[in-house]
């Protein structure tokens, strides 16, 4: 049995617009392994909800996706026709999406939804099947289980839809899941509750969890390792740790100082930002991406220098501090040079 759950390398995902064609994903490569938190973290439009629907394979029409290699659990799908990917989806993979309310069905039960997944997967139906869903409501801590199999989503509240929708996922004991913001619409309360939930279910179902966020405190309290997006492309990946005491791309920073950190913030200043927007991803890139987004004075000796060992193979990719797992990657030269660090002596000859 793989140790990756997922492993993707070069993803592209591109969608004809009127202006052009809008290169929503541009070139990422990432993996999972079996019982891991991989976070991928970034604002808006940065591309990670496609980056999940183009490994689920549900895609827009007009999207075209563009894939070297997807393999799950050491095994290719990328060649997988439409029937086979819907006997993987919600059977070994798994997504959990960011509304419950229009995922599940209005118009159907608790017990009918999940009786459904269980039947078409698993080939279990009637008394059996309901038992089975019983048991996995109380494995997400829904009580009285039995009462709500019988509910329409609508007579649920948000913190419980989500819950059946992990439920439901869980049903097949899936080898992946990826959650698409499973949080936003929550409260925070509940949110923390969510979090704690699938942190607890992963370790008991061993299973690699793909979390996607824009919340930095959310990345913290459940990540093992991240991935940072900005415009269409993975720019920085690493454990958790090691991203947050030391980050390393110019984008990853502005992230961080984002977060209101107790003891590491002045709190007689302002809360930092990210100046300017994301630029337009349609047609191709004549400048860097993240021009007139650095933050004022932050090139050259302004920042903290890191050490960057060149990885072979890769155009402006680096190992950070000789970590083997940090890694950070520039768009461009103009990009590279501006943020300062020290780069290995094989890229400086």
């Amino acid at each position: 049995m793989s140790d990756q759950v997922l492993n993707v390398e070069k993803l592209y995902v591109d969608i004809p617009v009127s202006e052009g064609i809008l290169h929503a994903v541009d070139g990422i490569s990432l993996h999972v392994n079996r019982g891991e938190t991989l976070c991928i973290v970034g604002e808006s439009g940065c591309g990670k909800s496609l980056t999940s629907l183009a490994i689920m394979d549900l895609l827009p029409k007009k999207a075209v996706r563009k894939v070297n290699s997807l393999e799950l659990c050491g095994e290719s799908i990328l060649e997988c026709t439409e029937q086979e990917m819907s006997d993987i989806r919600g059977n070994r993979m798994g997504m959990i999406f960011q509304e419950p309310m229009t995922s599940l069905n209005p118009s159907f039960t608790v017990e009918n939804q999940m009786v459904e997944t269980l039947s078409r997967h698993r080939g279990v139906t009637g008394q059996e099947a309901s038992n089975l869903a019983v048991q996995m409501l109380e494995r997400v801590g829904i009580e009285p289980a039995t009462q709500r199999l019988r509910q329409y989503p609508h007579q649920l509240s948000g913190g419980l839809r989500q819950r059946v929708m992990i439920a439901m996922t869980l049903l097949c004991n899936p080898e992946l899941i990826i959650a698409d913001e499973p949080t936003t619409a929550l409260d925070v309360t509940i949110q923390a509750q969510i979090l704690r939930l699938l942190r607890e279910l992963q370790s008991d179902f061993k299973m690699g969890l793909m979390l996607i966020t824009h919340d930095m405190g959310v990345v913290a309290s459940v990540a093992d390792r991240v991935a940072v997006m900005y415009a269409g492309q993975v720019v920085e990946e690493g454990p958790v740790l090691e991203i947050f005491d030391n980050p390393t791309h110019p984008y990853t920073r502005g992230l961080m100082r984002c977060i209101p950190i107790p003891g590491k913030i002045d709190r007689t200043k302002p809360l930092g930002t990210i100046p300017g927007m994301v630029p337009s991803l349609v047609g191709e890139f004549s400048r860097c991406r993240f021009d007139g987004r650095w933050e004022s004075g932050a090139s050259g000796s302004s920042v903290k220098t890191t050490s960057l060992a060149p990885l072979q193979g890769k155009n402006r990719s680096f190992s950070v501090d000789e970590s083997p797992k940090h890694f950070v990657h520039f768009c461009c030269d103009d990009c590279l040079h501006k943020s300062g660090h020290q780069i290995g002596e094989d890229l400086a000859q």
